[in-house]
């Protein structure tokens, strides 16, 4: 009898931490959905202003819920003259793009801009690019800027707007066409040159994370969270939500169809993208004529604003020889 005594108080304990760690298994999978959800739709309105609350409960509620995402517009229109087309995907909806034709041109780029970003965002890209004598075509993607939708699918279905940008500018007669893209419009970039055998005489990816799950790493440090099993389950929640397979989202992946020359740079002291993962990226890329450029203590920023020097060498070096 007194031996069953400690075997009972052992069997509850053990059914109570299993019960602990089921209920912890469901919150984690909850906040993540939540967190998932909220990365991928986009919201009109502005954010509301923050109640600065302190109270713990408060904080705790929203950081398991996760932040909601808003749309940010352009307030500022390129200082040169340039034509505003819309393209239409196959569900209908409207992409809005600027292109910015240049005097005596060498050639064409399609400039991607970062997520949550617009075509405002890189305007200082847009001026480099347009002073070096090339023209310029850019895209709000869908839930960004200008253009329709409320979800965004991190690339997963935005090649086809891309694609729409690049049939664009092939109609104009251009011959000579670069892909420029920041962040993670630098896979999208990759992306759509893997999805649609597409064959430009460049490609310029600045600042791109490896994978998806890596992106939601990334996100996780910068929330203070522990890294997995947030960026797994969240990854995985987006995928069920929006009907894709995010583990399957991999610039390292995308650039093995890549045979054009490509010019990859990344900050050293970047937050949101790991040497590790940019690695990966160059060593995956098909074509030979690559080029893996460092910039020390730069953090995840558009490098031309930050060393315009240095980033119009390269980018126009990179060009020069490929005319």
């Amino acid at each position: 009898m007194a031996d069953s005594l400690p075997k009972n108080k052992i069997r509850v304990a053990l059914r109570w931490i299993g019960w602990i760690l089921l209920v912890q298994f469901i919150l984690i999978n909850m906040s993540a959905a939540l967190y998932a959800y909220k990365f991928t739709y986009i919201h009109d309105s502005p954010p509301p202003p923050s109640s600065g609350s302190k109270n713990i409960f408060v904080k705790t509620w929203h950081l398991f819920r996760g932040p909601r995402s808003y749309r940010s517009v352009e307030k500022s229109t390129p200082d040169y003259s340039y034509r505003q087309q819309t393209f239409y995907t196959k569900d209908s909806i409207a992409i809005t793009g600027w292109y910015i034709p240049a005097d005596s041109s060498k050639g064409s780029v399609i400039l991607l801009h970062g997520l949550g970003g617009n075509m405002e965002t890189i305007l200082k890209v847009v001026y480099s690019f347009h002073g070096m004598h090339y023209n310029v075509m850019m895209i709000d993607y869908r839930a960004h800027g200008l253009s329709g939708g409320q979800v965004f699918t991190y690339g997963i279905r935005e090649t086809e707007e891309v694609k729409l940008a690049y049939d664009y500018v092939s109609s104009q007669g251009e011959k000579n066409i670069f892909f420029y893209g920041f962040s993670m419009g630098a896979v999208l970039a990759a992306k759509t040159i893997y999805d649609y055998g597409l064959k430009p005489s460049g490609l310029i990816m600045d600042a791109s994370f490896a994978t998806l799950r890596d992106h939601f790493r990334a996100r996780a440090r910068v929330l203070g969270f522990p890294t997995e099993p947030f960026a797994t389950l969240t990854t995985f929640w987006s995928g069920i939500e929006r009907g894709f397979n995010g583990f399957k989202l991999s610039a390292c992946r995308y650039v093995e169809k890549v045979d054009c020359p490509v010019l990859l740079e990344f900050g050293e002291k970047d937050g949101l993208v790991m040497r590790s993962e940019t690695l990966c990226i160059f060593d995956h890329i098909k074509s030979s004529q690559k080029k893996l450029v460092e910039y020390e203590g730069v953090g995840h920023f558009i490098y031309v604003e930050v060393d315009p020097i240095k980033w119009e060498r390269e980018v126009s070096g990179f060009l020069s020889t490929r005319k």
